[in-house]
């Protein structure tokens, strides 16, 4: 089956106002800049987005922060993003800050299908508040529900017509994960192939969980911080 689309135009069909999103990359790391940008213009908002962080002020989530398109992040990291620190610190914006490996396992159970699991990070601090606490052994855990979303947008390195990605090093991060969770997946890759063309043995997201691809053009690949040796 074909799941091309010709670009971040048509791949964003469907998207509306009050959505729940799902968007890959850690940091500037694998994130699918053309969606986003292509969201800016959709001009969708209210949206609830799932993501590590939310980019930094001027790229990535950021933007869509800027606009005022975003009603609720659920991430784990705010560090770099000044604006995602002034609307959560003045209450512009709903936010649920979740431990990283928590984020990741209810995301990765969201896609298997796994409603709920415990875990003991969190417990003891603002974490817990509002959620179940059960004694395991000798250990407290919270109890996490999974997440899931109206669609998932990721990025990959290189995908085929029938949705097989693969990802190259730590562009990886919560992008697999991400694939499975999504009611909708949309994949932007760098390098758009024909089916049969990748190594099945290189393929880290089968093209079972992807409805969408199309080729991204103009990659900026932002780097957080620049370091060169003296």
């Amino acid at each position: 089956m074909n799941k091309t689309v010709a670009n971040a135009h048509e791949a964003v069909a469907g998207i509306k106002d009050n959505m729940t999103l799902m968007l890959g990359g850690f940091g500037l790391c694998g994130i699918p800049e053309n969606t986003i940008s292509e969201l800016i213009k959709l001009g969708v908002r209210n949206l609830t987005c799932i993501s590590n962080n939310a980019g930094v002020d001027d790229f990535g989530l950021g933007l869509l922060l800027k606009s005022r398109q975003i009603k609720k992040m659920i991430s784990s990291y705010v560090g770099e993003n000044a604006e995602f620190e002034r609307q959560l610190l003045s209450g512009e914006l709903e936010v649920d800050l979740i431990p990283q490996g928590t984020l990741a396992e209810r995301i990765r159970a969201g896609g298997a299908g796994i409603p709920a699991f415990y875990v003991p990070a969190g417990y003891g601090t603002e974490v817990q508040i509002g959620k179940e606490v059960r004694l395991f052994g000798e250990k407290m855990y919270l109890l996490e529900h999974a997440l899931t979303a109206d669609f998932a947008i990721i990025k990959a390195w290189k995908g085929d017509t029938h949705g097989n990605l693969v990802f190259r090093h730590t562009a990886q991060n919560f992008n697999k994960a991400m694939a499975a969770a999504g009611k909708i997946t949309i994949a932007e890759v760098e390098e758009l192939v024909q089916a049969g063309e990748l190594n099945p043995n290189q393929i880290h997201v089968p093209g079972i969980y992807v409805q969408r691809i199309f080729k991204g053009t103009d990659y900026e690949k932002r780097i957080e911080f620049v370091t060169e040796q003296k």
